[in-house]
């Protein structure tokens, strides 16, 4: 019984990890790698511990395989979240370049707010959470190109 316990729990950290989305959270980073492969890079500004349109955002639209899938090939996902609660505390290095980011691309504090950026870093459009697909959410991100 045990064993069959510990592979149940496996199985689903398992699961769970292979559909994580793969975030990026050095904006240098995310540039250098849409530069190279000619990509669009969405960044994310969410409070995941404490937005609820941001926790939705995450859970209907950016975790989903649809979403996934898709944006493995066609998008750079870079990260900006802006955790509350203790426990979730960033490091003061990633707290510094998320606060760099918002300055930047985040000026009026917005949450969540879906960034959509060139290789260069130059703003194509933003958005925030609707209650949409993520076929359709896709097809939003794809528009500001």
């Amino acid at each position: 019984m045990k064993c069959l316990v510990s592979f149940v729990l496996l199985f689903f950290i398992q699961t769970s990890l292979v559909n994580a989305q793969d975030w990026i959270t050095n904006f240098d980073e995310a540039k250098a790698i849409a530069k190279a492969d000619q990509k669009p890079i969405i960044l994310v500004f969410q409070g995941s511990d404490w937005c609820a349109p941001c926790i939705k955002l995450e859970k209907e639209i950016l975790s989903t395989s649809t979403f996934q899938n898709y944006a493995k090939s066609h998008f750079v996902m870079l990260q900006a979240d802006f955790p509350k609660r203790k426990n979730n505390k960033l490091s003061d290095e990633q707290q510094a370049h998320n606060n760099a980011l918002a300055e930047t691309y985040n000026k009026n504090g917005f949450f969540p707010y879906v960034v959509i950026l060139d290789a260069n870093g130059k703003m194509l459009g933003s958005t925030g959470y609707k209650k949409m697909s993520p076929s359709d959410y896709i097809d939003l991100l794809n528009s500001f190109k």
